[in-house]
């Protein structure tokens, strides 16, 4: 008997959008996450790309507890000496609110070339038009 292993011929992958009007970004972002990797599957692989596309629309909708609105901060840097930036979450949400959840998605992903060609599936957009529509997206189920 031999080991079966996942081909990426051997995927059959699906899309599924979510709708992140009041949900909470680290719950909703765990569970992208899972599907992204493709952790849902039974023929699940950590070495192979075995997961879904996954649309996200209502980003700007995402909902935050406690007080991490005011006291949440991105860091990124220019690389030029002393580049380094910072911004709130409120503030982020007003001028680019897609990256506060791909940036949390990013986050719960591997780290190198598997996990960077993973995030190209994932397609978020601020507001409710996406178009995705030929794709004919299933509604992903929330825990």
């Amino acid at each position: 008997m031999r080991t079966w292993t996942v081909r990426p011929g051997d995927i059959e992958r699906k899309w599924y959008i979510v709708d992140a009007n009041d949900l909470i970004l680290g719950r909703l972002a765990t569970q992208v996450a899972t599907v992204l990797r493709g952790k849902h599957r039974p023929q699940y692989s950590p070495e192979a790309d075995c997961g879904d596309h996954v649309i996200i629309i209502n980003a700007e909708k995402i909902a935050v507890t406690g007080n991490k609105e005011s006291a949440k901060t991105y860091y990124r840097h220019t690389r030029y000496a002393g580049g380094l930036k910072s911004i709130t979450l409120e503030k982020q949400r007003e001028k680019f609110p897609e990256r506060i959840l791909e940036l949390a998605v990013k986050g719960m992903m591997p780290k190198g070339p598997l996990g960077r060609a993973m995030l190209k599936k994932l397609k978020v957009y601020a507001g409710s038009d996406h178009p995705h529509a030929a794709q004919q997206p299933e509604v992903m189920k929330l825990n």
